[in-house]
């Protein structure tokens, strides 16, 4: 859960972002489509892909990443990318058809052995300490999960985003993708509120994101996860909103020199989101005029 200075900050983003979104749907598409490069790159870096997001832009333009790296990884960004786009295309329900469906595409031509379904008997995994659910119980837990996140309205719309993330990594229904297809999902959650896209960074993934992750399987509590996607929804809201408004946006380093504050004090500030600072191919950005 989230305090109530957090939930009024979202609401009144939320708010000025819904009036641009009737006037501009054009430019808040092509702000997604712009930013896909960056968002493939870094959900495939939390898997431990060493493509940069030059690399990634290098592929998803039809050419080959400079350097050695092996085909997969090729074919993991172009997957990753074709069902990114296919998230934000599509207006169909989130269900397991279309869960299995974007798992299909993710593996198509990497393991199409495993690719577009669940676990099958025998096949377990493990994440460090954490074992996945028993695969006989694997279809049956993420149905419970999509009802119980359509069905429960104990819980606020992000807080069971959250809750929904994290069950479906404990669960880690799939052999692998598990990771990738989660995030992708909390893209189509937030789409279907009429939310924008999120980006989870693959910097810190061990202390600001595994480790929601594992409190989640500990502990039963989701709070972490939700406070973090808060942040990125504030973040993601912020470079929506500099970029179609402002007139120009700016290196965070720069506006705080102007400002009189320290580098450091301003990318803390830019962390907790109390300046509406956002992130454009990894660096912190502003809107000159703030």
């Amino acid at each position: 859960m989230i305090n109530r200075t957090t939930r009024d900050r979202i609401d009144v983003l939320v708010a000025e972002f819904r009036r641009i979104a009737e006037r501009y749907p054009e430019a808040l598409e092509q702000i997604s489509l712009a930013e896909l490069a960056e968002s493939v790159q870094q959900s495939n870096a939390i898997e431990n892909s060493t493509l940069t997001l030059d690399d990634t832009e290098r592929i998803l333009a039809g050419r080959l990443p400079t350097g050695g790296h092996e085909l997969r990884e090729v074919y993991e960004a172009r997957n990753l990318a074709a069902v990114t786009a296919d998230v934000l295309a599509t207006t169909e329900e989130i269900s397991t058809d279309l869960i299995l469906h974007w798992h299909g595409m993710l593996f198509s031509g990497i393991r199409d052995d495993v690719a577009g379904r669940f676990r099958r008997a025998g096949e377990w995994v493990r994440v460090g300490g954490h074992l996945g659910a028993n695969p006989a119980f694997v279809s049956g837990l993420v149905s419970d999960a999509l009802s119980r996140y359509r069905e429960d309205t104990s819980m606020l719309e992000l807080d069971r985003i959250a809750w929904f993330h994290c069950e479906f990594e404990v669960v880690h229904p799939f052999v692998d993708g598990n990771g990738r297809v989660g995030r992708v999902l909390i893209n189509k959650q937030l789409q279907d509120l009429g939310l924008p896209p999120v980006i989870v960074r693959a910097k810190n993934r061990e202390a600001d994101y595994y480790s929601l992750l594992d409190g989640y399987a500990k502990t039963n509590s989701h709070d972490g996860m939700t406070r973090l996607l808060a942040l990125l929804l504030l973040e993601s809201l912020h470079k929506r909103i500099a970029l179609i408004t402002s007139r120009r946006v700016i290196p965070l380093s720069d506006w705080a020199r102007e400002a009189g504050t320290r580098g450091s004090i301003a990318a803390n500030k830019a962390k907790r989101q109390t300046v509406p600072a956002f992130r454009m191919r990894g660096r912190w950005m502003i809107a000159a005029e703030h």
